[in-house]
């Protein structure tokens, strides 16, 4: 409640100057018309209706700036309640802006200034009981202190509050702007494991093309140009391949990692391995496809599988205990549907809050011009939905 109340009057100040005015102005008016009239007899030299009018509005009127110039406020009101000290004019109701105004000080500036605001406004009460009639005592001083103390200690409450609230703020747009460069640097991770992996896809289909050229040429030296047609078509295909991976290469930095070694990449064909391997963790998966199988660039098949994967993992991390799991491929004419879904705890479930699994997801299916979609389902646990373009040339 205090938090939503400090941020509305952040964002309207001069609706919060005139709240602290419009009661004193209004009494004003009231008493100086009271004084006109007769009925209220002011204390101390007569300054008429329109003096007290006049005197009680510039005591007032610098509280509507009390927020952005506590301290030129708080030394406005406190010489004029000085000079109407030496004038002979009684405290008034309205000389309780002092202490507004000292409020205004420890409320929004150093604690320094807050003690000298305090030590100000008890030689005010001081003062103010010095001129009244008959003889100063010290009991009167002392329930005045005790409001004037109370008062004070409520600003360095607002004080010490507010400062609070302006860390908690500054705390999470620090924590908000750390998740954006996290995610940054995990999709830049991302991207050079791709590109790596890509390289290697790449550097096989390169291999492929070098065997078969070299069977061509034996094949020509050999007098059997049926098979060396055969390995010149499979030559094209390949180098097709080939070429497309590499545009899909295109932005994509690879950062240099010569100790890496070079291994084979997953594709569908292991995707069955993979499902053993997560059943033998205690998690129970079935396994579909649908659709007539197509052949798919090896970049995309590792797409697929990393997606697959990086699914079950989450799965095994949050699912919770007795959760099952479904792995769906569906080949249509133009895109290949893959769905991970499983009845665990879905948005119940804790995530990590350093995991980039999902930045990884969407940087892959993007590299072919696929798409990833991740949320817990309606009737509970997760799902994970992919969708990549199949049959379709690299765009040049």
């Amino acid at each position: 409640m205090f938090g939503r109340l400090h941020s509305w009057s952040r964002r309207h100040p001069a609706v919060v100057g005139l709240l602290w005015l419009a009661p004193f102005l209004l009494l004003s008016v009231v008493n100086a018309e009271l004084i006109r009239s007769g009925n209220v007899s002011p204390l101390g030299r007569d300054l008429g209706s329109w003096g007290f009018l006049a005197l009680a509005t510039a005591l007032v009127a610098p509280l509507f700036w009390m927020r952005r110039r506590p301290l030129a406020v708080f030394a406005t009101i406190s010489l004029l309640s000085f000079a109407q000290w030496l004038a002979g004019v009684q405290p008034l109701f309205f000389n309780l802006s002092v202490l507004i105004a000292m409020y205004g000080v420890a409320a929004y500036r150093a604690p320094r200034w807050a003690i000298g605001a305090l030590l100000t406004s008890e030689l005010g009460i001081f003062l103010a009981l010095v001129r009244l009639p008959g003889e100063f005592e010290g009991k009167p001083f002392a329930s005045a202190s005790v409001f004037v103390m109370a008062i004070w200690i409520t600003g360095i409450y607002t004080s010490t509050r507010r400062r609070y609230l302006e860390g908690l703020e500054e705390r999470a747009e620090r924590a908000e702007r750390e998740r954006d460069q996290q995610a940054r640097l995990a999709a830049a991770a991302e991207r050079a494991r791709i590109a790596r992996e890509l390289h290697d896809v790449v550097a096989h289909n390169v291999s492929v093309m070098i065997v078969q050229a070299d069977g061509a040429g034996y094949a020509l030296g050999g007098g059997d140009p049926d098979t060396a047609r055969e390995a010149m078509r499979t030559i094209s295909a390949t180098g097709r391949r080939a070429l497309a991976e590499m545009r899909r290469m295109v932005g994509v930095l690879r950062a240099d990692d010569t100790t890496e070694e070079y291994t084979p990449q997953p594709g569908l064909s292991q995707l069955d391995e993979l499902v053993a391997r997560v059943r033998s963790s205690g998690l129970p998966v079935d396994l579909r496809i649908a659709g007539d199988r197509q052949a798919l660039p090896e970049g995309e098949e590792l797409t697929v599988y990393r997606i697959v994967q990086e699914a079950l993992t989450n799965t095994l991390k949050h699912g919770g205990p007795g959760t099952r799991a479904t792995v769906e491929m569906e080949y249509g004419a133009r895109e290949l549907l893959l769905r991970v879904t499983d009845d665990g705890r879905g948005a119940a479930a804790p995530r990590s809050p350093d995991g980039h699994g999902l930045v990884g997801m969407r940087e892959r299916a993007a590299v072919f011009g696929g798409s990833v979609d991740a949320r817990p389902r309606p009737g509970g646990g997760f799902q994970v939905t992919a969708r990549l373009p199949v049959g379709e040339p690299a765009a040049g």
